[in-house]
């Protein structure tokens, strides 16, 4: 991979990583289904007039939105308001690795390998240190939801795999314009208008420019950017960065935030990070130890 083209790369892992610091900074002055209805709708305009719409029946599109832009921002959001801490979201949300796997099994009948099973197994495991290692700074409840957000991410995925060669960037534009309203009524239920108006009344600096970076530096720029190195390289050679979401997002955390982790969180993440690297540099790796044996 050229320079110029890595470095594209580390830039959208920054700007992913990042994005968990902004996320609580903007919950600071937004409840957070009025956050997510706000970030969606600055994806989706002015853009949505300047992109055709993919080459995708609407219930498909509908579809894509309600599980990779509501159902999983819906879940990180609440789960962030509730006290999960930036660094841990970051890595408990690669889960959807697994998810994905398991809903590939389950239904489209995709075959599990050896690797897969091994990561999962692996990444289970460092689950259930960090459940055993949550309290008082990091509620279970909090854990759970962001599970949630990880298996609508994984449930995204399987659908996306229906569309074939998509163009991606529309593909984003357009699933946005899905989120708004639910956000919103979600927003109207759980909140309140008195809460919605208040927030929006006393819109900080603060709140202007989380939204701003999670709607135009993490969405836009970073899912363009993503689609343009996956159609110059086989995804092989992009997707291994991903694993790199989670240190930015943790190191990132803990040098601006002060965000520390347990022993049994620290542990457990360590195996969730080997699971998802057993799981997604295996066939490499059992490739040539089939070769070595051979």
């Amino acid at each position: 991979m050229p320079f110029k083209d890595l470095c594209l790369a580390l830039l959208v892992i920054i700007a992913w990583g990042l994005n968990f610091i902004v996320i609580k900074y903007g919950l600071d002055g937004l409840p957070p289904m009025l956050l997510g209805a706000l970030r969606f709708t600055l994806v989706a305009i002015p853009a949505v007039f300047f992109i055709r719409r993919p080459k995708l029946p609407w219930f498909w599109l509908l579809a894509y939105g309600a599980t990779i832009s509501f159902g999983q921002f819906a879940f990180l959001f609440e789960s962030m308001a509730r006290g999960m801490p930036p660094g841990l979201a970051s890595l408990l949300l690669q889960a959807q690795a697994f998810f994905t796997l398991l809903f590939a099994a389950i239904f489209i009948g995709e075959k599990l390998r050896v690797y897969s099973v091994a990561g999962l197994l692996i990444a289970a495991g460092g689950l259930t240190l960090i459940g055993m290692g949550t309290g008082a700074a990091t509620p279970l409840l909090a854990v759970l939801l962001v599970l949630c957000a990880a298996s609508m991410w994984a449930l995204g995925n399987i659908i996306t795999r229906r569309f074939g060669n998509v163009d991606l960037v529309a593909l984003v534009v357009w699933g946005a314009i899905v989120p708004p309203l639910p956000f919103l009524a979600m927003s109207l239920w759980l909140e309140g208008p008195a809460l919605i108006e208040h927030s929006l009344l006393n819109l900080g600096w603060s709140s202007v420019l989380s939204l701003a970076y999670l709607a135009f530096v993490a969405t836009l720029f970073g899912y363009i950017s993503w689609s343009k190195l996956l159609s110059r390289y086989p995804a092989g050679k992009v997707a291994p960065f991903s694993l790199l979401v989670p240190v930015v997002g943790l190191s990132s955390s803990a040098l601006v935030l002060g965000e520390r982790l347990s022993v049994l969180q620290c542990a457990g993440g360590v195996l969730v990070m080997l699971g998802l690297t057993v799981n997604l540099l295996g066939p490499k790796l059992f490739g040539r130890g089939r070769r070595a044996v051979a």
